[in-house]
């Protein structure tokens, strides 16, 4: 995935069509949108950073899970098989992206009054496991574009195989000079961000 930093407006959509497609549960976010200042006054910008699971080709989540219930798929993604996990939290402890969150409250937004939504959404999540972006698996196998991808209003995400040079994402890294957030962790993330 290739996000272009110029084009994110901080509206949220990504996060709300992750939130609403994946239906998870109160405080589990896959899909955060970070509001940033950076520099001093009177220079002071504003700028959004989306952030997300990397999907790193040196995965420090799938190296401390004790169960192999974390690992990576032949396409890159990296997954959780929720029957193996068992909730340790130790992938949560070293992911340098925060991007892990355990499931374990099996209330809704209304308390235990769950809307239909919820009962419905929620009966596919596992509690007691950790759970994070999948790049929504689900649609890629019917053809379609992770939800943050299609819903993102200024056309700011891109998604492709980053092993193809001749793929938009590829491209796009190339001839914008596309970086990795905490490159010197060694994790080598599939998400890629375009400089604003």
């Amino acid at each position: 995935m290739v996000i272009d930093l110029k084009k994110c407006v901080g509206c949220m959509a990504c996060t709300i069509a992750c939130k609403t497609t994946n239906q998870t549960r109160p405080g589990i976010f896959w899909n955060i949108v970070k509001d940033l200042e950076v520099g001093k006054y009177p220079s002071v910008r504003r700028f959004f950073l989306p952030t997300l699971c990397m999907h790193c080709e040196n995965a420090p989540c799938i190296e401390v899970c004790p169960t192999r219930a974390s690992y990576r798929q032949d396409d890159g993604i990296v997954v959780i098989d929720y029957d193996n996990c068992v909730g340790c939290k130790s992938c949560i402890e070293n992911c340098p992206y925060g991007a892990r969150y355990f499931n374990g409250d099996p209330d809704g937004y209304f308390g235990d009054q769950l809307t239909t939504s919820e009962k419905i959404g929620y009966r596919q999540h596992k509690l007691g496991v950790v759970e994070k972006c999948n790049f929504c698996i689900d649609r890629l196998k019917q053809g379609k574009e992770p939800a943050c991808v299609q819903t993102c209003v200024g056309k700011a995400r891109y998604f492709g195989d980053l092993d193809d040079p001749k793929s938009e994402v590829s491209k796009r890294i190339r001839s914008k000079h596309g970086f990795q957030l905490h490159k010197e962790c060694g994790t080598n993330p599939s998400v890629y961000y375009l400089p604003e």
